[in-house]
This record gives structure tokens, sequence and C-alpha cells, in this order.
């Protein structure tokens, strides 16, 4: 597995302080975010999964623990919209340029409006994935979040 990746170096370009965590990615896992977590030996709240969305048909990121699920009300909320929905997998692999369990919300090939659960800036550390299944980058919430320009929301069900 290569540790180096779109995700890691977008993550290195800007600047940003992080390492890189490696664990066997279980492809038959019903939750891959509690999986990981799981495999790291870290508290779902601070393992993070991102998930790609459309608010009134334009694509968003979203970024919550990965023991939660998303509140499309306040997905379309936090983006001033009036619907969501989860994007198509294959939808997101096309526009993200990574595969499902492997999407990161760094180096995407095209750059969305992102929005990362408030809950998750509480922790000191987080983890996120790095670009390919089975690899997570631990970094500060309030770093990934000035990376990635991204909004704070609560959007969470």
């Amino acid at each position: 597995m290569s540790k180096t990746t779109r995700a890691t170096q977008a993550l290195a370009k800007a600047g940003v302080s992080f390492t890189v965590h490696t664990y066997d990615y279980d492809p038959t896992a019903d939750r891959v975010g509690i999986q990981a977590a799981e495999a790291l030996g870290e508290d779902p709240a601070r393992v993070l999964k991102t998930l790609m969305a459309e608010v009134d048909g334009k694509p968003v990121c979203v970024i919550v623990p990965s023991d939660c699920e998303v509140s499309m009300k306040k997905l379309a909320g936090a983006f001033k919209g009036k619907a969501a929905n989860m994007m198509k997998p294959a939808d997101a692999e096309r526009l993200t340029g990574f595969v499902v369990g492997g999407i990161s919300p760094f180096g995407q090939k095209k750059a969305v409006p992102t929005a990362i659960e408030a809950a998750a800036l509480a922790h000191e550390a987080v983890y996120m994935n790095g670009g390919q299944r089975g690899l997570q980058v631990r970094l500060s919430p309030r770093d990934a979040m000035a990376a990635l320009k991204a909004i704070s929301a609560a959007v969470i069900a």
C-alpha cells in the first residue's frame, strides 16, 4: 500500500501536520467507518467518514463521525439549500477520483463545498480517509477545516 496519495500530497502542499495510519480494510464490513475505528483501536467519534451528497442538485462533501448518520434536512440547511440526498457511489467516485471506501476530502479531482460536523471540532485530533482503502490520516480537525475551506455545521441526525 502506498502511503503517498493525492490526499496526502494535498495535505503536505497545504502545510498541514498529519500522520499516516494503515489498517486492514474489510470490504465486507457493513459500516466501513466503524470497521476502520475498530481496526485502529480508536473511538468511532474520532474516526470521521467522508460522504458525498448533493444539495439542490449540486455536489457537496460532508464529514461526520463514523458512528453517526447525516440528517439530510440539516445538511441542506447548512448549505442554505432546500433538499439534500446522498450521491450515488459511481457519481462520487467519478467526481472525487477516489474509490468508495477510500474517498478522502483532501485531493479530490474537483473541490466542492465541504461541511465538517461541529461535534468533531471538540477533539484534539481526528482520523480521516487518506485517499485509499485502509489508509487514514490523523490530524487536527481545525487544520482539516482550514485546508478544505470547510464550514462547521451540526449535520448529524
